[in-house]
């Protein structure tokens, strides 16, 4: 609750949230509180986005213009038009050094020899230092060092030239801290530039991994979907068939048990409409279906066997030690294996066949073994891979199990396997 408070002269009353902003408000100083001041600050700011955006030849092309416009405007003297020619020769190059940066270099650096030898002091020798750093931003480690022992050999040899007579050590510290400088800021470009180009690659590759991740896991989901449908499908088609045969049998003879036989079948659609949609996402939580059909596990494998009696198939189900600690993908897993077993058993074995299915749990595994008494003759040929014994087998894979299934000594067919609560497959299945 927030509490409230009539401020004075005021006509509501104000929340203690509302006053405490409006006092930030208040002790806030004023932007541009003058309104000429802040017409004068709004196209100044105009300008200076719109410079921000000029393409870089405009700003490449600053230094050689302010170069050219100072020799012209300052210098007066008969060496006028060596000095005109020796600024362009130092300055107009840099319009190029994004491009080829050496062989601007090459250029500033040719030409500030050549300045050194007419003995003419100017002051475009800074494009000296800035083809010095824009070198340093675009080559190695040796290519900076050379570029940096020229310039610096430069430097020493103006310095010898042209320094004041007992004074060379201050305008030569100068000079190189200059060259120092423009160096290292083009390595730290150089460097800079590496690690976001780096970075935009580590992202790139992420963001590949991240896709490829996604279309594993929804592979994955298309596959345990296809795997759920298909056992839901086959096991309750196969027992509303057996339940429509016996309930076609007894009709005339006792409908009693036809009327029971049909009412197991309509129980069974609805719940293979049920599992069907939990399989697919679409159920939701609050509908009463969610509540009165869990995710089936170990404790439905009870009514699981009285659905098979009740098709034809005779089934003892037989469940030693506790089975609450079981994740409920693992209780899942095995509810699928049995069901599985028994549809086959259902669809291939004659009349009179039995099954028995034997759970036994433990804190490390969960062994599943359902036998049959049919005759010994071969089974039809597995269906494609994820169905069927196949699917089986990827389901005990999952649990670190080897699912074995075949034709027993004694007559019948029997599937075995183990699942290990503990495996790394646990996890992801």
């Amino acid at each position: 609750m927030t509490e409230a408070a009539a401020e004075p002269g005021a006509t509501h009353p104000v929340r203690r949230r509302d006053r405490g902003r409006w006092a930030r408000t208040a002790l806030r100083p004023a932007r541009h509180a003058d309104p000429a001041t802040g017409r004068a600050a709004r196209p100044a700011s105009a300008a200076w986005r719109r410079g921000v955006r000029l393409p870089p030849l405009v700003w490449d092309s600053l230094v050689p213009a302010l170069l050219l416009l100072n020799i012209v405007t300052t210098d007066g003297s008969h060496e006028f038009p060596a000095a005109v020619a020796l600024t362009a020769a130092l300055a107009l190059p840099l319009l190029w050094r994004r491009r080829a940066p050496r062989t601007v270099f090459a250029a500033v650096t040719a030409a500030a020899f050549v300045q050194w030898l007419m003995g003419i002091q100017l002051p475009a020798d800074v494009a000296l230092l800035v083809a010095l750093y824009t070198a340093a931003a675009n080559s190695g480690r040796r290519g900076t060092l050379v570029a940096g022992a020229l310039v610096e050999a430069g430097a020493l040899l103006a310095c010898l030239r042209w320094a004041p007579h007992g004074a060379f050590l201050t305008p030569f510290v100068a000079v190189t801290a200059m060259v120092v400088a423009a160096a290292v800021l083009g390595v730290n470009v150089r460097t800079t530039r590496a690690y976001l180009a780096a970075l935009e690659e580590r992202a790139d590759r992420l963001r590949q991994q991240q896709d490829q991740q996604a279309r594993l896991a929804v592979a994955e989901e298309r596959t345990r979907i296809t795997r759920e449908m298909h056992d839901i499908v086959t096991h309750n088609l196969s027992v509303m068939v057996a339940l429509t045969d016996a309930a076609v049998y007894a009709q005339h003879r006792s409908p009693d048990k036809a009327t029971a036989a049909m009412l197991q079948i309509s129980e069974t659609g609805r719940q293979a409409l049920t599992d069907m949609r939990r399989s697919l996402g679409i159920l939701r939580t609050d509908e009463p279906d969610a509540e009165r059909h869990p995710l089936p596990g170990i404790a439905q494998l009870e009514a699981l066997a009285d659905q098979m009696c009740a098709a034809g198939l005779p089934t003892g189900l037989e469940v030693h030690g506790g089975h609450a600690h079981i994740p409920a993908t693992a209780q899942l897993t095995v509810y699928r294996l049995v069901q599985e077993a028994l549809t086959n058993t259902l669809k291939h074995t004659p009349a009179g066949t039995r099954a028995t299915v034997r759970i036994r749990c433990s804190t490390e595994a969960v062994t599943v073994d359902i036998t049959d008494s049919g005759p010994h003759r071969p089974r039809p040929a597995a269906a494609p891979s994820g169905h069927g014994i196949p699917g089986m087998r990827e389901r005990s894979a999952a649990y670190g199990g080897a699912l074995q299934a075949g034709p027993l000594p004694e007559g019948g067919w029997g599937v075995r396997t183990r699942l290990l609560l503990d495996s790394g497959g646990a996890s992801s299945a």
